[in-house]
């Protein structure tokens, strides 16, 4: 599970990584998606500081457009983590 090296924030694919991309041949977009996620995951424990004691409702689903295709994912203040539940690349 990858971890952002500036806190206890980090962030995995839900259920698993083969769920949630697939079989896709645009590992490139694969790419641009766990960047982005990187860059979420920067954010989040910029906003929440401490998270494991946030007693706020965590954000719900959102998405992402980038130019390959979109993903969708959620953040879990309490949990400190970004689960990234779906990854739709646009046809190649």
């Amino acid at each position: 599970m990858p971890r952002s090296p500036v806190s206890d924030w980090g962030w995995e694919y839900d259920p698993d990584a083969h769920h949630v991309i697939g079989d896709t041949p645009n590992l490139s977009f694969v790419a641009q998606v766990e960047e982005r996620v990187e860059e979420l995951v920067r954010a989040a424990a910029a906003l929440y500081l401490n998270g494991c004691a946030f007693e706020g409702r965590s954000p719900g689903v959102q998405e992402e457009v980038l130019s390959g295709g979109m993903f969708h994912y959620l953040t879990v203040v309490r949990n400190q983590r970004i689960y990234v539940v779906k990854v739709i690349p646009w046809p190649l």
